[in-house]
């Protein structure tokens, strides 16, 4: 198939592309098949019109404009391929030229990838935090393990920190109710602070039946951000009762015999999962440190269609959480580095633009290291989706099929073994001047053995639900 490629720019491309109209005939036969099943005319049974008497009903031209719309993706596609460019975003395509029987001439304009050269992965070192497990966070999870099953005895007393109560709450302005901002026999936990401000205050020291009224700012609903008189009566107060940590306790919550093993068990799992988040700050910090030195002029088109959704995204996000941008800006921890809209919208384009030459870099590192993507890859990836979302692996392969996710997630896949490698060429160190190796680590924090199969080095696809657009190394590697 003939095809010319002129460069319009740098990162912009213009096929020229000439089919014989031979090549139609396909999608020709196929549109001829698609009108006779949906028109009735005398004479012909349904779906048994012949081609020319649908030409002399309908017209030829009306076919030919069926026949080629089906057949310009995969022209397209075929294209693309011979001129070996890499296209990025959607063509603009144009037939420029139809010869009923001889040929068909289309041009298309489209985005391409940026040439440019990869740094040297070796010259890259990055410093991130030691592996650190305190102690206290030990004592914490097994005091939240007992809280999971403590016992709850209804007292006659006060209400005192740590007790279970039964609340009812009324919210109103200038002596008027706030309508939604009612809530009958809400559990609460006194000193679990995360609710109403004054809350705790209020509620520590009253007994069943009586109650107490407080000012705060509501935080949900339709009137979150309110300054509300509240009213709150005490239905029921119980004592939490924990069990001991004992041999019998570590028996009856765990498949261990002794408490010691149970702690011992709770010290692993947290060192894991430590060491798994050094592993993606890690990856983080060299992607990050690649980007920053990575001199990409990114096709405009590009960079406003990825501006553009990302902005759509956060703004449905606040929309959702009855929220304003200005609001979250000042309530938000997530958005400490912007201060105005301005400098958050700033903010979030900065972020799109190294999200983009992020993606931009590892897909040629995963072209240039000819990385492919396995069976087991996409199984592994696929159980590990299921995992995070609560679903099984049945329920994430039915919507990769339906939704048409299996070109998405295999370029996922891809950029996180091209990830992988660039990282396993860097210095990583921690901040008392240990080497980390990365290769070895395996998705539960364990290192792999010997010749073991490697694993995508980092998951993509999850999206942060905060507005903050913080962009990781994950959300760089997301597929667009």
């Amino acid at each position: 198939m003939p095809s010319t490629v002129e460069e319009l720019s740098p990162n912009r491309v213009k096929l020229t592309v000439e089919v014989p109209f031979a090549d139609l005939k396909p999608s020709l036969d196929k549109a001829y098949k698609s009108i006779a099943d949906q028109v009735t005319i005398p004479g012909f049974r349904k779906g048994k019109v012949p081609p020319m008497v649908i030409d002399q009903r309908f017209g030829r031209g009306m076919v030919l404009q069926e026949a080629i719309n089906d057949a310009l993706p995969a022209l397209y596609g075929q294209a693309v391929q011979e001129a070996e460019i890499n296209p990025l975003g959607q063509p603009e395509v144009e037939v420029t030229k139809l010869e009923d029987g001889d040929k068909i001439e289309f041009t298309a304009e489209v985005d391409v990838r940026p040439k440019f050269e990869l740094p040297d992965f070796s010259a890259v070192s990055v410093e991130v935090d030691a592996l650190d497990v305190p102690a206290e966070a030990v004592e914490q999870q097994l005091q939240q393990l007992r809280e999971r099953f403590a016992s709850l005895n209804e007292v006659e007393r006060p209400a005192a920190e740590g007790d279970v109560v039964s609340i009812d709450l009324r919210a109103t302005r200038d002596g008027e109710p706030i309508e939604g901002a009612t809530a009958d026999g809400l559990t609460y936990r006194v000193g679990a602070g995360g609710m109403l401000d004054g809350l705790d205050e209020a509620i520590t020291g009253l007994s069943a039946g009586e109650s107490a009224d407080f000012t705060s700012t509501l935080v949900g609903g339709a009137a979150r951000g309110t300054e509300a008189d509240v009213h709150v009566t005490v239905v029921k107060v119980q004592e939490q009762e924990l069990p001991e940590l004992d041999d019998d306790f570590a028996q009856m919550v765990s498949e261990f015999d002794t408490a010691e093993e149970l702690r011992a068990d709770v010290v692993k799992r947290m060192g894991d999962g430590a060491r798994l988040e050094q592993a993606a700050k890690a990856r983080d910090a060299v992607l990050e440190a690649l980007v920053g030195e990575l001199d990409i002029e990114l096709p405009e088109g590009l960079r406003t269609s990825e501006l553009e959704s990302r902005k759509q995204q956060i703004e449905q996000q606040l929309s959702q959480a009855g929220m304003d941008l200005e609001q979250y800006l000042k309530e938000s921890e997530d958005a400490e580095e912007a201060e105005t809209p301005e400098e958050f919208w700033a903010e979030v384009e900065k972020r799109s633009a190294d999200a983009l030459k992020a993606q931009l870099l590892l897909d040629q590192v995963a072209d240039e290291r000819e990385v492919g993507v396995e069976q087991d890859d996409l199984t592994q990836y696929i159980f590990r989706r299921a995992q995070q979302s609560g679903s099984s692996p049945e329920q994430e392969m039915q919507h990769m099929m339906e939704h048409n996710h299996l070109p998405e997630w295999m370029t996922e896949i891809r950029r996180g073994k091209a990830l992988e490698l660039i990282v396993s060429e860097a210095t990583v160190t921690d901040t008392t001047g240990e080497r980390i190796e990365l290769a070895n680590l395996a998705d539960d924090g364990s290192i792999r053995e010997p010749g073991a199969e490697q694993e995508q080095a980092q998951d993509a696809g999850s999206e942060d639900a905060a507005p903050a657009d913080e962009a990781t190394a994950e959300e760089s590697t997301e597929a667009r």
